[in-house]
């Protein structure tokens, strides 16, 4: 049985536990790092990435969940997750686990009152459909590097990326209707 973790320090972890439960896939919260050995994926939620870092400091996670990348398990980080993912963040700089070649430039769409939602495009080998996507106080992704694919776009903005095992979306996911981008990351870990 496949077991998809939610890295449950902060943010609405709770959201993507509901998404992967209504596609049938069985979900842990993560909430200690020995619990990463008993999952095959892990998401790092939306949040507040200045809280989230400083939660990872203190519950230790930094090393484990880079080892978990390095073991080829598949990560997936929305929003401050993708912030975390990140090589370069800037506005401003802080800490991350360098993992997915991307520069992203923290609250780049606005603050809180400047969310919004909108329709977006999913576009890899097997996935090809407009999607809902909703954005909070969410990063905006400046660069892409040479290995990273873009997978969805809002109009020309690069909204989701993937490197390997590694998939970042600035955009919250697990606060739309549909469930194709969770099954998108679970199709990864099953593969």
């Amino acid at each position: 049985m496949v077991v998809t973790g939610v890295l449950g320090l902060q943010g609405d972890f709770q959201a993507h536990e509901r998404s992967l439960d209504e596609i049938g896939v069985t979900a842990a919260i993560v909430k200690k790092t020995e619990q990463l050995d008993d999952v095959d994926g892990l998401i790092i939620p939306g949040g507040e990435s200045t809280t989230l870092i400083k939660l990872m400091d203190t519950f230790e996670f930094w090393d484990p969940i880079r080892r978990f990348v390095e073991s080829g398990r598949p990560v997936f980080g929305t929003c401050a997750g993708l912030i975390v993912l990140a090589t370069e963040v800037v506005n401003p700089s802080q800490k991350s686990l360098a993992v997915l070649d991307v520069t992203v430039e923290r609250n780049s769409y606005g603050r809180q009152r400047e969310s919004f939602e909108a329709t977006g495009f999913l576009s890899d080998s097997d996935y090809q459909q407009n999607i809902p996507m909703i954005f909070i106080r969410a990063p905006k992704i400046l660069r892409v590097g040479k290995d990273v694919a873009i997978v969805a776009s809002w109009e020309k903005e690069t909204v989701m990326v993937r490197a390997g095992n590694v998939l970042g979306a600035t955009f919250h996911p697990e606060l739309s209707e549909g469930n194709r981008v969770h099954r998108y990351f679970v199709d990864m870990i099953s593969t």
